[in-house]
């Protein structure tokens, strides 16, 4: 796997961090930061980006990580999280991303894009991207092999890209609000 020096920084302070904080279920970290490298890779990202739901970080650190010219806020309502997030972002030196500690309910609209990975249901997640988007913004589902999503009418399928990871495969669909 190679990770970049940021996102090497996020594995090492997950590494001592995951215990006592319970970041991330059991088993190993590879497959959480290959999951959100694929997530990223390859993206058109520009402006001001949201990592709805944050968390340990996945994907909005390799987002902020590959795509430096973009703005990415780790949007975690969780204290704990969003100390562990701000932790990151210091030791990663990611001077593009911001934690911004409070509900995706409360959130700015306007934004250009929203990824988010495990935070809610495609459809419930897309009802949020909806509202925080500007026109033309743009909305990563990441959804499990397999999965279909009917794209409720206000969305339009701009990619689709499935990729492999240890435990299976993964699908990227991107959508543009219409």
């Amino acid at each position: 796997m190679n990770l970049l020096p940021a996102e090497d920084a996020h594995l090492q302070l997950l590494t001592r961090w995951r215990g006592a904080m319970d970041l991330v279920g059991p088993g190993p970290l590879d497959p959480h930061f290959i999951d959100a490298v694929e997530a990223v890779e390859g993206l058109t990202v520009s402006g001001r980006w949201a990592d709805l739901g944050s968390g340990a970080g996945f994907p909005g650190i390799s987002l902020a990580a590959r795509h430096p010219d973009a703005e990415v806020l780790l949007v975690e309502s969780r204290q704990k999280r969003a100390v562990f997030l701000n932790q990151v972002l210091a030791a990663a030196e990611l001077k593009n991303a911001a934690v911004l500690r409070q509900r995706v309910e409360t959130l700015e609209v306007g934004l250009d894009g929203v990824i988010s990975r495990a935070f809610k249901p495609p459809l419930s997640y897309l009802e949020d991207a909806e509202r925080l988007l500007r026109p033309g913004g743009q909305a990563v589902v990441m959804l499990g092999d397999g999965v279909t999503v009917a794209l409720p009418a206000a969305w339009e399928a701009v990619e689709r890209h499935r990729y492999r990871v240890p435990d299976g495969w993964r699908v990227r669909l991107v959508v543009r609000l219409r």
